[in-house]
């Protein structure tokens, strides 16, 4: 919890999940082969940081810490300001406190039914998202999946090479800006259920120096700190990187390979039929 908060503090007090995961991994210092571990390797590319700070997210909102967007904008509040160091033992008992008090309405959760709810929904749908991509289609099927995702994303005249030999580069295409800029980028999109090293950053843009503007890797895992450094190394043509994670989110966003059902739910409010 009190790295969460120092990294918010460093990010000028609020930030993105992905923003205070990769600031946290940095005041922590943690190693790589921390970041690399995922939670549950076979459902998901959750990593077991990420996972851990997913709870302390909910945990801190409730203390009152943390408030959060629907935009996943997550900031300090008035109260995180006047204290320096918290007793994360102490918070979790005070928010256990707070469920077990709080009037009793059907449908009302926990802050532990919150979080677990939360990262239960996210990882039932990312998941099953993971196990189809990296199990149950070919690997041509997800560099057409990848290039239907850039055309859809304003990219054209995206094409998949897939040479062997070509330095990992499976495809190209034209990033257009505005409709006034263009960027010509060779991507690499790889299947994967681990982390995307710093070599295999270095390997890519080895390949691409020279033919392209920019490199875009994609893939279903994640990628360690080291290779984020690697991927925006001053005087190094740029890398930009989709973890498994955003790659999930966008397709969601284009409604590619992911149907959205919306669910009512219906509680009820014993304490304003009470107050009758």
């Amino acid at each position: 919890m009190n790295p969460l908060l120092r990294a918010l503090r460093e990010l000028g007090g609020s930030g993105s999940i992905e923003e205070i995961y990769t600031k946290t991994v940095e005041v922590l210092q943690l190693p790589e082969n921390v970041t690399s571990q995922l939670h549950d390797p076979e459902k998901s590319t959750q990593t077991e940081v990420g996972y851990r700070l997913a709870w302390a997210r909910t945990y801190l909102k409730k203390y009152g810490m943390l408030e959060n967007s629907g935009r996943g904008v997550w900031a300090l509040t008035e109260k995180a300001s006047t204290i320096d160091q918290l007793d994360p033992a102490e918070v979790v008992r005070a928010v256990r406190a707070m469920d077990r008090n709080q009037p009793q309405v059907i449908g009302s959760a926990s802050a532990s039914d919150e979080a677990t709810e939360e990262l239960s929904r996210e990882e039932d749908w990312k998941g099953k998202l993971f196990t189809a991509l990296t199990q149950r289609i070919a690997p041509a099927a997800f560099e057409r999946l990848v290039q239907r995702l850039l055309r859809e994303s304003g990219f054209i005249q995206v094409e998949v090479t897939g040479r062997t030999g070509d330095g990992g580069i499976d495809g190209k295409g034209i990033a257009r800006i505005h409709g006034l800029m263009s960027f010509h980028v060779l991507f690499q999109c790889k299947r994967w259920k681990g982390s995307i090293s710093a070599g295999e950053i270095r390997d890519f843009r080895g390949a691409m120096v020279g033919r392209a503007d920019k490199g875009l890797f994609i893939t279903t895992g994640t990628f360690t700190p080291a290779a984020v450094k690697e991927a925006t190394r001053d005087g190094a043509p740029p890398i930009d990187l989709v973890d498994g994670n955003e790659l999930a989110e966008k397709l969601r966003d284009l409604g590619r390979g992911i149907k959205k059902e919306l669910v009512e739910r219906v509680s009820i409010d014993e304490e304003w039929l009470r107050s009758v």
